[in-house]
């Protein structure tokens, strides 16, 4: 099994510049946590922007899927900004049935040392693994259907919609 990861940026690539004091994006994280955590996962990685989640516009959503829809694996990762991650998972899931998709972020960047990012991304190679097709979100060691979670901005924490 390949499994392609798509970096979008987010908070998870974001690096933080000392001088002016701001973040900003060079190049995805992905690579060097995958070499770090020792992956053994045949991985294919492809950047399909750098941009914070909140400048995400409906043409940037289309791109996303229309990549996850034209490549030829079935277990997709896609690295994406907190804020509007299930607006996107809404506009995979409308469109792919036929694929397991997780999306995954965080809420720090990977560059300050003491980020989820990490974690997550471990967590979604190893959902995407094993979850029937669909579309996920996946934070924190958890994951949640696409249409049944949302960001607690108050806790910093993803959690389930009361049904």
């Amino acid at each position: 099994m390949t499994v392609r990861i798509f970096a979008t940026g987010g908070t998870f690539d974001k690096t933080y510049d000392f001088i002016r004091g701001e973040l900003f994006f060079e190049d995805s994280q992905v690579p060097e946590m995958l070499r770090l955590g020792r992956n053994t996962v045949d991985v294919r990685l492809r950047t399909l922007m750098m941009i914070d989640s909140l400048d995400m516009s409906d043409e940037d959503r289309k791109m996303i899927v229309h990549n996850c829809k034209s490549c030829e694996e079935n277990h997709i990762i896609i690295t994406h900004g907190t804020d509007t991650m299930v607006e996107t998972a809404k506009a995979i899931a409308s469109e792919i049935t036929n694929k397991t998709i997780v999306v995954t972020g965080a809420m720090i960047p990977y560059r300050f040392g003491s980020s989820d990012g990490f974690f997550n991304l471990g967590s979604s190679l190893a959902f995407v693994q094993t979850l029937p097709h669909g579309v996920y979100i996946a934070m924190n060691g958890r994951y949640y259907n696409w249409d049944n979670v949302r960001k607690n901005r108050q806790t910093g924490f993803f959690e389930e919609l009361k049904k």
